[in-house]
């Protein structure tokens, strides 16, 4: 290992992680509009489902960026982003989608590194 990658895998964590947070306090502030712009995505329970997506996006990304259980955060956003990606930016129903389905699947690589690598010395975990 060189001196430099405990502050590598740190950034990393905490630029992966960032996209969550910010998308997770969103949510939280804008509750309303995001539970009905689920609901016409056809969700069902769009208020129950929102919650949880507040819980995994900061609660998850928080985890990620200090290293605390990261390994855990990260197999909860890579799965949580499965379902997301399909109903969201279905890029077979919309070609338009394509930018953000692909960007999903470069967070999903993503959190399958931190899982399988772990945070890092640089984490509350100190993995």
């Amino acid at each position: 290992m060189n001196q430099y990658q405990p502050w590598g895998l740190l950034a990393g964590r905490v630029l992966l992680a960032y996209i969550f947070v910010l998308s997770g306090f969103g949510k939280l502030i804008g509750f309303a509009g995001t539970a009905k712009f689920m609901a016409s995505k056809g969700m069902p329970m769009a208020e129950v489902l929102l919650v949880g997506a507040i819980a995994i996006e900061l609660i998850g990304g928080l985890m990620l960026a200090v290293g605390w259980k990261a390994r855990w955060a990260a197999w909860a956003i890579f799965l949580f982003i499965i379902p997301a990606t399909a109903i969201f930016h279905p890029v077979w129903a919309d070609p338009s989608q394509m930018i953000q389905f692909n960007k999903n699947l470069a967070i999903m690589g993503g959190m399958l590194y931190v899982a399988f690598t772990g945070p890092g010395r640089l984490s509350l975990d100190k993995a």
